[in-house]
């Protein structure tokens, strides 16, 4: 079985000033999502859908072309690519949009654009975010080992201090996990950042400013999902909605539906832990430190450079 890999790329960039999904930043102009794929392939996905938005569709359509059409997974077949959009009115029937509200739902509702194309097991990750070859081998393992699973899914977690950024406040979700390293709670947090005092603090969901534990797990959106998860994860939306269409700027989160699942009993999540250490472009003050990045893992072979060639 080879997993699929689901790519949260529909996000504007608002903080960042541009489609940093399309940003090249590698040292032949890859793109973080590059860098995931690379990795993707040599943990055995198969297949790759990417969720963005339809304004530009058609130009990630061409580049990935451009790129990857000569990939082959580890067993020799091509490698396979879709694209899903996330819009705004893509919704359940009976809800009426505030006509004020300009964007999507958040990231909960953008894995469910995938809802019709993903029959497999599958991660989800962040377009932004590098993840680390571990981490993929990791999600890749877990993923094969519950092919024909239902109601248990797993988080990749990261350890909070190595996942801030430098340039502004972040959001993460916090984990909380029993003896057996299964969730117990899940919560988005927003404005994580570490202070003058050294200690970390956020925003939690009821928007108190609390500290943080420093080696606390967090979530950077690489989640394990099996194909049951989308029924389950379509119902608590339209809880959701009843309660939120109206507003403005509310988002079904992923971090929140796992936790709903947890609390009603009809999903456990397994909290897995990686060594590999986080980094990304949520501000477009963390775009050099990338850009060296990546050029420090072509100086030390650890990626071929360039990434694809022809």
């Amino acid at each position: 079985m080879k997993p699929t890999l689901l790519v949260l790329a529909a996000g504007m960039g608002s903080r960042y000033g541009g489609l940093k999904q399309m940003d090249g930043l590698g040292p032949n102009g890859e793109t973080i999502i590059d860098y995931s794929i690379y990795d993707a392939v040599q943990a055995g996905f198969g297949k790759v859908v990417y969720i963005v938005r339809e304004y530009f569709k058609e130009q990630m359509e061409q580049m990935v072309k451009e790129k990857y059409s000569h990939v082959k997974c580890l067993d020799g077949t091509p490698l396979e690519f879709q694209f899903v959009t996330q819009e705004l009115d893509k919704i359940p029937e009976g809800f009426t949009l505030n006509p004020e509200r300009v964007k999507p739902w958040g990231t909960a509702h953008a894995v469910l654009m995938g809802k019709d194309v993903v029959k497999e097991p599958f991660a989800v990750i962040n377009g932004d975010d590098y993840y680390g070859k571990e981490s993929f081998r990791i999600i890749g393992d877990w993923l094969r080992a519950h092919e024909n699973s239902q109601g248990v899914y797993s988080l990749v977690g990261f350890e909070l201090d190595n996942t801030l950024s430098e340039s502004g406040g972040v959001s993460r979700g916090i984990g909380t996990a029993d003896a057996d390293s299964f969730l117990t709670h899940v919560e988005e947090h927003h404005k994580i950042a570490m202070e003058a005092d050294g200690k970390i603090y956020g925003e939690n969901a009821s928007g108190e400013r609390v500290e943080l534990p420093a080696k606390a797990l967090c979530s950077m959106n690489m989640w394990g999902f099996t194909p049951d998860y989308f029924e389950k994860s379509e119902a608590i939306f339209k809880g959701f909605l009843e309660k939120n269409i109206g507003e403005l700027k509310a988002e079904f989160y992923i971090p929140y539906v796992v936790d709903c699942m947890i609390k009603e009993d009809i999903a456990k999540t397994e909290l897995l832990s990686t060594p590999s250490r986080w980094f990304g472009v949520t501000f477009k003050e963390d775009r050099p430190g990338v850009v060296a990045k990546f050029q420090e893992f072509a100086d030390q072979g650890i990626y071929p450079t360039p990434l694809y060639s022809k």
